[in-house]
């Protein structure tokens, strides 16, 4: 079962359709001992840093999920990414999850901002297991982005700057794009932080 953190903000209902579409079976809460029944934990976000921070604290929730991360896999998804970092400067200076070491700051590029549609992936290290994700394609919708130790940098994509679009450290991840708004690669990177190995798999279609 996979456990979706519900802090009032997130993009719910999107991540808990996909998962649908893999036949995993969720539970949405923002109390402690149901999402300690989830084998996974899945951060959704939509909005902004100072804010999330903020209902997440308000609720309780803040050690909830810096325990849950201690003990199983957690997967942050696009400002659910941005909040398992040490701290971010959207709407002020605001503490994050401190999960993984690392700030969060406004793009700063040339191009439009938010960054928003379909960017290919760049796989930073031959060897952690994404090297069959180089050069495809996810959906982005984002203005700010995370300036952290290229050891947590599994992946990044072009917008007039490079932009880290998947980390990891130990079993907590993050993505920047929407997996669940990503088609087929994105039901691919969804179960791979679930641990089924489905590269070449045919018992599914994309959506």
């Amino acid at each position: 079962m996979i456990g979706i953190v519900d802090y009032g903000m997130g993009n719910i209902a999107s991540v808990r359709n996909t998962l649908s579409k893999l036949c995993v079976q969720t539970i949405v809460s923002d109390q402690a001992e149901m999402l300690e029944q989830a084998s996974h934990i899945i951060l959704p976000g939509v909005g902004s840093f100072h804010a999330s921070i903020d209902e997440i604290e308000q609720r309780g929730l803040k050690g909830v999920i810096q325990d849950l991360a201690r003990k199983k896999p957690i997967l942050g998804v696009c400002l659910g990414m941005q909040l398992l970092f040490s701290e971010g400067f959207e709407g002020g200076r605001k503490e994050g999850l401190d999960l993984i070491p690392g700030q969060i700051k406004r793009i700063k590029t040339d191009y439009i901002l938010p960054h928003i549609g379909w960017n290919q992936l760049h796989i930073q290290n031959e060897g952690n297991g994404f090297r069959d994700f180089e050069g495809e394609h996810v959906y982005f919708v984002h203005s700010y982005q995370v300036q952290t130790d290229a050891t947590y940098i599994v992946a990044t994509t072009d917008y007039g700057t490079e932009i880290p679009a998947i980390v990891q450290k130990d079993n907590v991840f993050g993505m920047q794009f929407h997996p669940e708004k990503s088609g087929k690669v994105g039901l691919e990177l969804i179960k791979m932080f679930l641990g089924v190995n489905m590269k070449h798999d045919k018992s599914y279609t994309s959506h």
